[in-house]
């Protein structure tokens, strides 16, 4: 690859937007994969390029096993995490939502179940669905034999096609309901907002200790609409901003006050257009992602 004035571009910053991506889909989490990247960043700077012969290989390989370490390590630490642990959510231009199959890999939805994974199973998963490599490529990423690799690919695609439902509102549904739900809870309006939410709803929010939060998932249309309500009430609310956006490839509400993120609303739509998995987003710590 070249640019305008015919010198050849550095291949970290070619692929920088990949390694992103990797780093975000295999942890979950805005900052770290920032910091990944950079770890990535000061790697390739001492590697001997001579002997690099596929640079986005080379430096897909290093983001993968750097991301490993963090992952295998982080999930120690959110054994003690107080309450609910959600993903960092992140802001996506809205042409993302255009394209399904990276919608699916980037949603919230999706982030969520892979946690389940195991973080080997994560990294594959992720390497073979989300960007395609093939598992011989994969393989050498881990230093695992191709024949193990499909194996662990087979069991990760299983575990997670049993747990992440799909739903079937399109874009122009999605709209719709986000704005019939936006304005029951603007107007406080306790029936109009329990009927937007399917019986089966479940809420979770992550505070991470640091701000108020549900401790606990909420369960049923009666324990979420009521639970929304009372945090809508709450006088620092009045002057907040609630707003449609993009987060994630899929459209979800922000909560801004004096133009800075201060919590974020994602959700899941049946195909009878009832909310079904509400996630509220609210640690300081995990809002770097709603920055434009």
């Amino acid at each position: 690859m070249t640019i305008q004035d015919g010198t050849e571009q550095d291949p970290f910053t070619a692929h920088r937007g990949l390694l992103f991506a990797t780093a975000y889909r295999m942890l979950g989490s805005v900052a770290d994969a920032e910091d990944i990247v950079q770890d990535a960043w000061l790697a390739w700077n001492k590697a001997d390029r001579t002997e690099v012969r596929h640079p986005r290989a080379y430096l897909v390989r290093t983001v993968t096993n750097l991301a490993l370490n963090r992952l295998t390590s982080a999930r120690a630490t959110r054994e003690s995490y107080v309450g609910p642990w959600l993903p960092e959510p992140l802001l996506t231009s809205p042409d993302v939502a255009d394209v399904s199959e990276t919608v699916e890999n980037v949603s919230m939805a999706m982030l969520v179940v892979l946690e389940t994974l195991t973080p080997v199973e994560r990294a594959v998963f992720v390497l073979r669905e989300a960007f395609g490599f093939a598992h011989g490529e994969i393989a050498g990423f881990l230093d695992r034999p191709e024949p193990t690799v499909r194996q662990i690919h087979r069991r990760a695609r299983a575990h997670v096609q049993a747990r992440h439902a799909r739903f079937d509102a399109d874009q122009a549904r999605r709209e719709q309901v986000t704005a019939r739900f936006m304005s029951a809870c603007a107007g406080g309006d306790l029936n109009a907002v329990m009927e937007l939410l399917a019986p089966e709803v479940t809420a979770w929010s992550d505070g991470g200790g640091k701000v108020t939060a549900a401790i606990r998932p909420l369960h049923g249309p009666g324990n979420v609409a009521r639970w929304l309500l009372g945090v809508m009430a709450k006088p620092e609310m009045a002057s907040a901003a609630v707003v449609p956006a993009v987060v994630n490839g899929e459209l979800g509400i922000l909560c801004l006050m004096d133009g800075r993120p201060v919590g974020v609303l994602t959700f899941d739509i049946e195909a009878s257009g009832l909310l079904r998995h509400l996630r509220f987003q609210v640690n300081p710590d995990k809002l770097s992602g709603l920055t434009n």
